[in-house]
């Protein structure tokens, strides 16, 4: 845990950070509000603050506002507030600033320690109550065995897609894949290995991808992937690509190294439309691509498009 300790006597700043170099604190300091601040906002930012209430530039009190008003996906910041100050309102306006604890000046080392120890133990919970919470995000949203998106989170990505759509007059493409024979992969060389291929070929589309396209696993061996900007003939030539990172090299597993490939279909939703349409012409295209062959792209028959009111 490293500490921020914002001081502007020359006096309390080295007794404090004695203190602090004995028990072994990692810790940075700043002389004023605004160095303060900026060391708060920066990389490596301290996950506990000991702010002196009456600072150039920006007070303590300041600073506690502005912790407590940024977004709730920020990283909390624990908060020790020190001053010569001592009445009870005047630890209740510490309080409604947002501060977590209130130390008056003078203090002892001990007590000054044991408000350090208490933050700690505090921002260590906090940080894995938000490990935690991630983790069940993650669980919420990605399949469990490829680790991309699941089929809620693909198709709910693919909704805001259509909507910046809508709003932006921009085509958005989709590419419905299959892996081929799957099921022959499964009988003859066991699901071990069938869950080698998904996940090989999860990792080798999320590869591929630019970081705002999106890929999930839509059932099965099917994955969906939505590419925002691409006309029809873009999407095709991606679709390709991708199809050719699959068949291009092998993939490996306990039983040996297999080659395997993908069908796909691929569509083109311009303007505003309907994304159950959109899926359904993207599927056409993929049985196409089965029929006509396997380890192939067919494009939808048309590109769709469905007025506003829809």
């Amino acid at each position: 845990m490293r500490i921020l300790l914002a001081e502007d006597s020359a006096v309390y700043r080295h007794l404090i950070t004695a203190h602090l170099k004995e028990w072994n604190f990692d810790f940075v300091c700043a002389r004023d509000g605004k160095e303060a601040w900026k060391l708060l906002l920066g990389r490596n930012a301290p996950s506990l603050a000991l702010l002196d209430w009456v600072l150039p530039e920006i007070d303590g009190l300041e600073l506690c506002r502005r912790l407590r008003s940024r977004s709730e996906k920020e990283s909390y910041t624990y908060t020790v507030l020190l001053t010569a100050k001592n009445e009870k309102q005047d630890m209740l306006a510490a309080m409604a600033a947002g501060a977590d604890d209130f130390l008056v000046k003078p203090f002892d080392a001990p007590e000054l320690k044991a408000r350090l120890l208490a933050g700690k133990r505090i921002v260590e919970l906090q940080q894995k109550l938000v490990s935690a919470n991630n983790a069940l995000h993650f669980a919420a949203t990605h399949d469990f065995l490829t680790r991309v998106w699941n089929r809620a989170e693909i198709l709910a990505f693919l909704h805001r897609e259509l909507a910046r759509c809508r709003r932006d007059n921009a085509p958005v493409g989709i590419i419905l894949a299959d892996v081929d024979h799957f099921k022959r992969i499964n009988d003859e060389l066991g699901h071990q290995t069938g869950d080698c291929v998904l996940t090989e070929i999860a990792k080798r589309f999320s590869e591929c991808l630019r970081v705002y396209d999106g890929v999930g696993r839509y059932g099965g061996e099917e994955f969906l992937i939505v590419m925002p900007g691409c006309d029809l003939a873009t999407i095709v030539r991606r679709a390709n690509e991708l199809r050719d990172s699959i068949s291009s090299k092998s993939i490996r597993s306990l039983r040996g190294a297999s080659t395997i490939t993908v069908s796909m279909g691929a569509g083109v939703a311009e303007s505003s439309t309907n994304v159950e349409m959109l899926l359904q012409s993207a599927d056409v295209a993929l049985y196409r691509a089965k029929r006509n062959g396997r380890n192939r792209v067919e494009e939808a028959a048309n590109t769709v498009q469905i007025s506003a009111a829809d």
